[in-house]
């Protein structure tokens, strides 16, 4: 069944309604008729089975058939990425939200190729923002990963403490020498804690990786340099490597 997205503060189990674009979608794009059963969720673990009941012109009237309710994920996993060149962030927010991320915050790294202004950040949080919701109605990921306004690493840091929540691991990708490698890593956390962590941060620089300067900061936040391994790997490998493993080690 097709799958359609109604913001958290629009959930109404009593009276479920499409309205925006997601309508229009269902409407005016997929053609579907009243009768006809679809899923709606609300990006915070709700879903539910309903059938259209009435096709208005602004809204679509649905009839609940049946709730559930997905328990979140066993880590929280933040993945802040440096702005890679052209359209590979939009890659990466497709393929954070399939693997499991739950929070995306793109970083404006001192070697950022793409112009970020105030008003350009505002626009392509909102594109981000609509991509991670098409991959989560895709993929069946009933929990929606917010993706942040762009941002500089010092500003991300210093917006960290109350924005985020308290990582228990803190990682970034680094190529320099004394990086050690996230297999060890996690043994080493899983050996001290005895347990896993509850969130991890992932910092992901960009082509070319991050300033020695921004390297160094990370550091001071409590960031274990990681390597990932003998061969450098484009930005967006980078990305989908390092959450791939940790969502097998950590989330599974």
């Amino acid at each position: 069944m097709h799958r359609f997205y109604i913001a958290p503060e629009q959930w109404n189990p009593d009276a479920p309604t499409l309205t925006g674009a997601e309508a229009h979608h269902a409407r005016d794009v997929l053609r579907m008729n009243c009768g006809e059963k679809l899923v709606v969720f609300d990006g915070r673990g709700r879903e539910m089975t309903a059938e259209i009941v009435d096709l208005g012109s602004r809204e679509i009237q649905l009839r609940k058939l049946h709730e559930a309710d997905t328990p979140p994920l066993r880590c929280r996993i933040v993945l802040a990425q440096a702005i890679p060149k052209g359209k590979n962030m939009e890659l990466i927010v497709q393929k954070a939200v399939e693997i499991g991320a739950a929070e995306i915050a793109p970083i404006i790294s001192d070697r950022t190729i793409v112009h970020v202004d105030s008003e350009t950040a505002a626009q392509k949080q909102s594109r981000w923002q609509q991509i991670a919701i098409e991959a989560a109605k895709q993929c069946g990921q009933n929990w929606l990963p917010r993706v942040n306004v762009p941002r500089k690493l010092v500003e991300f840091f210093g917006a960290a403490e109350t924005d985020l929540p308290p990582a228990s691991l803190r990682l970034v990708g680094s190529l320099q020498p004394d990086a050690q490698h996230l297999k060890k890593i996690l043994a080493d956390y899983l050996s001290e804690q005895r347990e896993r962590p509850r969130s991890v941060l992932m910092l992901v620089g960009p082509e070319g990786d991050f300033t020695p300067a921004e390297l160094a900061l990370a550091r001071r936040h409590g960031c274990r340099p990681i390597t990932l391994g003998p061969i450098i790997l484009r930005v967006e490998t980078a990305a989908i490597y390092c959450l791939s493993i940790l969502s097998y080690e950590l989330l599974i």
